[in-house]
Formats: C-alpha cells, sequence, structure tokens
C-alpha cells in the first residue's frame, strides 16, 4: 500500500511540474531549424520571430539552416530532436507536399510535428515574357487549349510550392503546360526573361522589379484574394478559375512530444511578436501576410494543404520520389 501510495504521490508531482516546467522555459538557447540556405522567405520569417521572441524570453534564440534534400534534412532533423522545446521548426508547404511527393518520406508531419503557430502566408504569381500573346487568365487558358502541351513555365525545382502553384492551374482550368524545374527561384526567373521559358511560377517579392520593369508581364496571382503587396494583379479565383489557391505559407512547428504548456506559451508570444507594428510593416512591405492564431487552426491548414496537394500529385501523374 505504502508503495502505491508512493507511486500516486509521485505521478501527482509529475503533473504539477508541467506548468511549472513550462513557466521555467527557456533557461537557455533555442534554435529554430530552417530547411533551406540563408537569405530565403523562410530564412526571413524565421530571424525576425526569433528577434522579437529573444527579447521577449531573455534568452538567445539562433536560426540553425539545414538546406538540402528537398527540405527532407532539415525535417527529419527538426522531427526527431529532444522534445524539450529547445529545437523548434520554421516548416513551410513544402511538409504538406513531400508527403505524397516522396514514396518514403523520412518523417511524417501529421506524425513526427504538432503545429505551433501559422506565421505568414506568400503567394505564388505566374508572369509571362511580353512575347506570349496572352494578357490574362482568359487569354491563357484559350492559348493553352489550343497548344496543348506546347507552352511552357519555369519554377523553382520539383515539387517546390512554385511547381505545385503551375500543376494545380493545369489540372483546375483543364490545360496541358509544361513545367521546366530549376534549381531555385533566380535561374527561373532569369530564363523567362530572356524568353527560354514563356511563364515562370515564383513567389511575389523576386518578380515585382521585373514587372515594374516591364521585363516580365503579370497574369495572375495564387491567392484567393488580391495581394496588399500588388493590389493590382488579379487572382485567379476573380479570374474565372474559381477557388484556385496555392499558398506559400511558412509556421512554427515542434517535435511531437513536446509539453502542450510549452508549446502553449511559444503560441501566445509569438502571437505577440506578429501583432507588432513593425513585424507587420516589415512582412508586408517583402509581400507576406502575416497571420499567427491558434494551434488548431494552424493545424486544420496543415491538413487542408496535405489533402490538397496529394490530389494535385495525383491527379498531375507526378512520379513518386
Amino acid at each position: 500500500m505504502k508503495k502505491f501510495n508512493g507511486l500516486i504521490v509521485g505521478l501527482g508531482l509529475l503533473v504539477a511540474a508541467a506548468p511549472v516546467l513550462a513557466q521555467n522555459w527557456p533557461a537557455r538557447t533555442v534554435r529554430i531549424i530552417v530547411p533551406y540556405a540563408a537569405g530565403g522567405n523562410t530564412d526571413y520569417t524565421a530571424r525576425t520571430v526569433a528577434a522579437k521572441v529573444s527579447e521577449m524570453w531573455g534568452q538567445q534564440v539562433i536560426v540553425d539552416n539545414r538546406p538540402g534534400g528537398a527540405t527532407n534534412i532539415g525535417s527529419e532533423l527538426a522531427a526527431t530532436a529532444a522534445p524539450d522545446g529547445y529545437t523548434l521548426f520554421m516548416g513551410g508547404a513544402s511538409n504538406a507536399i513531400n508527403m505524397t511527393l516522396y514514396a518514403k518520406p523520412p518523417y511524417i508531419t501529421a506524425r513526427d510535428f504538432q503545429p505551433v503557430i501559422w506565421c505568414v502566408q506568400g503567394a505564388a504569381l505566374l508572369a509571362a515574357h511580353p512575347s506570349l500573346p496572352a494578357k490574362n487568365v482568359k487569354e491563357l487558358i484559350a492559348l493553352a487549349k489550343s497548344r496543348p502541351g506546347q507552352l511552357n513555365y519555369g519554377h523553382a525545382g520539383l515539387g517546390s510550392s512554385n511547381h505545385m502553384a503551375g500543376e494545380l492551374l493545369k489540372y483546375m482550368a483543364g490545360i496541358n503546360i509544361v513545367h521546366v524545374p530549376y534549381k531555385g527561384n533566380t535561374p527561373s526567373i532569369t530564363d523567362a526573361i530572356s524568353g527560354n521559358v514563356e511563364m515562370v511560377f515564383s513567389g511575389v517579392p523576386a518578380l515585382v522589379p521585373h514587372i515594374k520593369s516591364g521585363r516580365l508581364r503579370p497574369i495572375a496571382i495564387s491567392s484567393l484574394e488580391r495581394f496588399p503587396a500588388v493590389p493590382e494583379i488579379p487572382t485567379f479565383h476573380e479570374s474565372g478559375v474559381k477557388g484556385y489557391e496555392a499558398s506559400n505559407w511558412f509556421g512554427l512547428m515542434a517535435p511531437s512530444k513536446v509539453s502542450r504548456d510549452i508549446v502553449n506559451k511559444i503560441n501566445a508570444d509569438v502571437n505577440k511578436a506578429l501583432d507588432m507594428k513593425d513585424v507587420r510593416e516589415r512582412f508586408d512591405r517583402d509581400g507576406l501576410i502575416t497571420k499567427g492564431g491558434t494551434i488548431e487552426e494552424f493545424g486544420k491548414f496543415i491538413r487542408a494543404e496535405t489533402e490538397k496537394y496529394a490530389n494535385v500529385i495525383k491527379k498531375a501523374g507526378i512520379k513518386q520520389l
């Protein structure tokens, strides 16, 4: 009986200790793994958030760039990290896409991660070389249907959110255009400017300077509503491809077994950071929409994205890697 009572007391102490652990967290440096090289939107988002929460927590928050393997290297490292809250992960669309694109992904997003907070959302912009005889979505669809398999678009790489934006358009608009993968956004945009590919799907910030200079012509943007950074560019949805949306998003995740109390604290503090005027203005300026919100909202969004891209990959006939 004494042993049994001792066990009950011990369990009670563990339960009571959980909130205390969360209150004392973080007691040392926190790292945010980014599955891309420094300089991209994912890295930029992580560093912006890290700087703000570091001030709140009184602890250093560092960004650990682990690029490679179509984000699988960094994602697996984060998924298998010690579940103590000191390793977080800035995930994105690839963590939804790769669940279907890869036959045997080295991690399972729904199993190995828990959502923490949706930080920002971007959009894919379709731009064309000025010589393309299509100035809007309606004209592009008509042209593509009159020339099946003859038009092409460049993108940042196989399985990227920009690639999936193109495949989703093909599926929803019922057109056959050829995708041309590149090793990153820059070479795909360079070839579109030179006319080596007729169109390019890329993020807003990378394309705006070339649109303003007239070297590329905007066709439409992949958000459901017009994008704050480029309000003059119509959406695919309003242009006739109803319900079309292909977002490029970034949000904090944690290993699945991290204490919910710690996750709740991170969610609350990052929400405060995202609501700061200078943070919102910075993201707006760079073509990203500040999101925030609850853990449950982010989890629901990730599940919907995973299902959406699974359908796109299957319908497009993309072979698993």
